[in-house]
């Protein structure tokens, strides 16, 4: 039998472990849009077929079944007959709403006669190769280890394939159309039963309520739907992996999927979300959480070392140890321009060598990018236009921001240095401080999808807030995050051996 029960521990909570009719079965999956029930018979209209449009092959479907019935239902009684007329091999007729149910999200189809509820014939002709091609590898965020696979623009496929990877009744999509003009087909997915119903209801409300001729991609939803759309940082994650997906599904997240875009939109989020890789998962908790941290150092660092460098030469000379002022000196001795013209020239040298290589093709933005960098720093300091010391810094700082996983929040503080390299400019250290004291009031204020920004820091959620920083060993992973208000808190049942540790999961 195709779909046979997975050998795994049952959580209390399962649905497996629920008594099930064949209407509730069909009621739940009525929920998704993509499930559909039809009658491919006019004049016989009492035998009816109900499956998923995602994961069923439409081409086996038209040809193998559909074909099939119209030719020799004349010779069908019952359900039963069906074997005798169909050339598909793996079919079976069962009457357990269990297994009816489990097979739907794994590609069957189900046959059965209205006046005759009784008895289903279950056939596999989903397409398990759906989605698995070679030109749908993920681009801008690498994986070393774990699935390589992400989404293209076509909604089904990318609908499939999140079937394929949960094969769950509880996965619910909701379909809506945005755009008066281009009709943009966009899906809401969730978890029933995990998923706080407030964010898909305020998802679908703030969907509802655009007013736009056009959607091309996700991104433009994300800024739309936004709590604060002219914030320099992302409120929600925007991402090409499916891990990355269905796990914030699993935490009770929301997740938006547009069509034609090769982008999911993930809400609500917190800062920290930024920083967090899908590999993470695939590595050990200890290791997992060294490279957590330099990222977050990473982004740090970006930030603020050229506004340091600025401040430090424009009005801190005292703390420059004796042992480094010589070499400062040296280097700044033929450098016509103050620190801040200085800085400026090489942060937009920099920024335009990246954004270059990025609209060349790939091969020679490759070579622009190191070729270009290498001649033009080296000539820059042969010119005495700026000091090989902060030539350092800056290929440093530029490339401490490609540590961040997401690209939105790269840019973000790649932004965000300019006003603190003028803020420093003007008024030093204390520039630095009064520029980190409206970032942190801004980033108090900000909401992805009414969930504040900046939780579990702030407001502090005890047991959470240090897993903010470091990847939590999976004994600490056993509940779902309180600030995402799921209704289903855990996660799974550790072993009494791996349950002897006092876990991250208190509020």
């Amino acid at each position: 039998m195709f779909w046979k029960k997975k050998d795994f521990k049952q959580t209390v909570n399962s649905y497996e472990t629920e008594e099930k009719t064949i209407e509730e079965v069909f009621n739940k999956a009525k929920k998704s849009s993509d499930f559909t029930t039809i009658t491919p018979i006019e004049k016989n209209n009492n035998i009816s077929l109900s499956f998923f449009k995602t994961l069923v092959d439409s081409k086996t479907l038209q040809q193998s079944l559909l074909q099939n019935l119209k030719e020799n239902i004349s010779v069908v009684e019952k359900v039963s007959d069906l074997k005798n007329i169909i050339p598909i091999e793996d079919m079976v007729v069962t009457k357990d709403p269990k297994e009816i149910e489990k097979a739907l999200h794994e590609g069957a189809t189900v046959i059965y006669f209205k006046n005759q509820m009784d008895e289903f014939a279950l056939l596999k002709i989903g397409n398990a190769r759906l989605g698995q091609r070679e030109t749908n590898d993920t681009q801008n965020e690498f994986s070393v280890i774990g699935p390589k696979v992400g989404f293209i623009e076509d909604i089904g496929t990318n609908l499939h394939m999140l079937r394929e990877h949960l094969h769950s009744p509880d996965l619910i999509f909701d379909e809506l159309v945005v755009g008066t003009r281009t009709q943009t087909k966009v899906v809401i997915a969730y978890i029933d039963g995990v998923t706080n119903p407030e964010f898909v209801k305020t998802a679908t409300q703030r969907l509802q309520n655009l007013d736009v001729d056009a959607i091309f991609d996700n991104t433009q939803l994300e800024q739309l739907i936004s709590d604060h759309s002219s914030s320099p940082f992302p409120l929600f994650v925007t991402t090409e992996r499916i891990d990355r997906t269905v796990g914030s599904l699993l935490l009770g997240q929301v997740v938006l999927i547009t069509d034609k875009s090769s982008y999911a939109v993930i809400g609500p989020v917190n800062l920290m979300d930024f920083f967090s890789n899908p590999e993470d998962f695939y590595l050990p908790s200890l290791i997992a959480s060294f490279f957590k941290l330099i990222r977050i150092f990473g982004m740090l660092f970006s930030m603020f070392a050229t506004s340091f460098y600025v401040a430090i030469l424009t009005f801190h000379f005292e703390v420059i140890p004796k042992d480094l002022l010589g070499p400062i000196i040296n280097s700044r001795a033929n450098v016509p321009f103050p620190p801040v013209i200085e800085v400026l020239f090489l942060e937009v040298t920099i920024d335009l060598l990246r954004e270059a290589g990025a609209r060349l093709p790939t091969k020679i933005g490759q070579t622009l990018g190191i070729v270009g960098g290498i001649v033009i720093g080296q000539a820059t300091v042969e010119a005495a236009l700026t000091s090989t010391i902060l030539l350092i810094i800056v290929a440093l700082s530029a490339l401490a921001s490609f540590t961040t996983p997401i690209y939105k929040m790269s840019t973000a503080v790649r932004m965000l240095r300019y006003p603190f390299i003028l803020l420093a400019a003007i008024w030093g250290g204390l520039g630095i401080y009064v520029g980190l004291l409206f970032i942190i009031g801004h980033l108090s204020r900000l909401k992805s999808l009414g969930v504040p920004y900046m939780v579990p820091l702030y407001p502090y959620r005890k047991g959470w807030a240090l897993g903010s920083f470091i990847r939590p060993s999976f004994v600490n992973l056993k509940k779902r995050p309180s600030y995402f208000r799921p209704l289903s808190n855990k996660r799974y049942t550790p072993t009494p051996s791996q349950d002897s540790e006092d876990g991250l999961n208190s509020e």
